[in-house]
């Protein structure tokens, strides 16, 4: 079975209407970023898609500092995050919409 370009893409679309759909409709914070962090992983994965389509590596050498970059992300928003909780209490968005002023 040779997988294509067609499958790749639909694959990171359906993915990254998850994500999007997740962001919109989720609460928690926790959620929304897992859900962020879904709809980079899609567009990483066309990225990949893309690089094999061609026959070259760059895509996959794109997508590596891609993850690199994630992983500092992740460790940054996850401490925002304890240090939001650990401040109000919660870590739903309604109740932390007064940050807004």
């Amino acid at each position: 079975m040779n997988i294509g370009i067609h499958e790749f893409l639909a694959t990171s679309a359906l993915l990254f209407t998850f994500g999007f759909v997740g962001v919109l409709v989720r609460r928690n914070v926790l959620v929304v970023y897992m859900c962020l962090e879904l709809m980079l992983n899609a567009v990483t994965l066309a990225l990949v898609g893309f690089s094999r389509f061609n026959g070259t590596m760059d895509g996959n050498v794109f997508v590596f500092f891609i993850i690199t970059v994630a992983a500092a992300e992740v460790a940054v928003g996850l401490a925002i995050v304890v240090e939001l909780f650990r401040r109000r209490g919660t870590v739903m968005l309604p109740a932390l919409n007064h940050l807004k002023h």
